[in-house]
């Protein structure tokens, strides 16, 4: 994909799940069930993939794990094959972690396999300076278009001023910028430095904050750019959140994308689903602890669509935690509607097949 047309795409805006790992009882990778969730993904209609990053487990590039490259290399496989001949082919996000040297590697190795932007996560760079952590995005760029990130401190992230975004944004290759500290304030940092930086054409924002998904998604800031008044908006999301009730998520950014089109955005009704949303994240990204069972969460919903095989982890001891289980359920009873249970039982065997 020609980075024009990858600029275009993510501008008009995609849904993108952070694609999950499954594993059996023996937290052996499971090939059947992994590639049923890229096809769930693909049929529910989102627009791209994220793989490799913190909901597929970050422990896949460990070396006594060493998945990293069967995953990343699956997800691609499936979905070059699983691509509608008339539709254009899902936009593939690899997650690039670790120093330089470890990223870059990452990086090579996404690009071989046809992946079109690498998601570059900073945690792993917590003491270095802005100078150095601008030389190693530019430095991953020049092998893959990159794609920010801004992962929330309390799941590893690092603080990103307002200096710093505004000096990544002079890096030619960077194509979005996925935003997710799970702060307001933080949030308006990186749309106050792309309104400076007068690329709001060529890089779009992604929304990452689980917590406040719609209201990203439908409440467009006017900033004050270089030659005056800018408009800055969130394109898509590429959402842990998304990784499951998928074709919900689809049908939802495509409502407020319909209303972007007329001018007719239906504030009541989706600031009323926002709070349903907001609620039903924090029971599957386990707030209450400090998010310690957010992937739980989430695997325990694809069990109980039979997408997984069951809720486990690389790490035997990260599960629920105490409590969650009940949060599950109860968001699940109250919000129905966010639900795609029915779309998934109706094709979970071709997807398993």
């Amino acid at each position: 994909m020609l980075i024009d047309d990858l600029r275009a795409r993510l501008l008009d805006g995609v849904a993108i799940p952070a694609h999950p790992l499954a594993l059996d009882a023996q937290r052996r990778l499971d090939p059947r069930r992994q590639t049923a969730l890229t096809r769930y993904y693909l049929a529910a209609g989102a627009g791209g993939l994220a793989v490799g990053v913190h909901t597929t487990q970050f422990a896949i590039r460990d070396p006594g794990v060493g998945l990293l490259l069967p995953v990343l290399e699956l997800a691609a496989e499936v979905a070059q094959e699983s691509a509608p001949s008339s539709a254009a082919p899902a936009i593939m996000v690899a997650g690039i972690c670790g120093p330089t040297t470890q990223a870059l590697r990452e990086a090579e190795l996404a690009a071989r396999l046809g992946y079109h932007a690498g998601l570059v996560s900073l945690a792993a760079l917590r003491e270095a300076s802005h100078a150095d952590l601008l030389a190693h995005c530019r430095a991953i760029a020049d092998v893959l278009p990159v794609f920010g990130f801004y992962l929330q401190p309390a799941v590893g992230g690092r603080p990103l001023d307002y200096r710093f975004w505004r000096d990544f944004l002079d890096i030619d290759r960077v194509v979005a910028i996925k935003v997710a500290p799970f702060n307001r304030y933080q949030t308006l940092d990186v749309m106050r430095a792309l309104a400076e930086s007068g690329r709001q054409r060529d890089v779009a924002l992604y929304t990452g904050n689980d917590d406040n998904i719609i209201v990203d998604l439908v409440a467009d800031q006017c900033l004050r750019g270089a030659t005056g008044p800018v408009t800055i908006r969130f394109s898509g999301g590429l959402l842990g959140q998304w990784a499951v009730w998928t074709r919900r998520a689809v049908e939802l950014l495509d409502e407020i994308k319909a209303g972007r089109r007329t001018e007719d955005q239906p504030a009541p009704r989706l600031l009323a689903r926002a709070a349903s949303l907001t609620d039903a994240n924090a029971a599957l990204f386990d707030v209450r602890h400090a998010f310690a069972g957010c992937i739980a969460g989430l695997h325990e919903i694809l069990r109980r669509q039979g997408l997984m095989a069951g809720r486990w982890c690389l790490d035997p001891t990260e599960d629920l935690s105490p409590g969650q289980l009940e949060e599950i359920d109860r968001v699940c009873r109250t919000y129905p509607e966010l639900t795609d249970d029915d779309f998934v039982a109706a094709h979970l065997e071709k997807w398993l097949n």
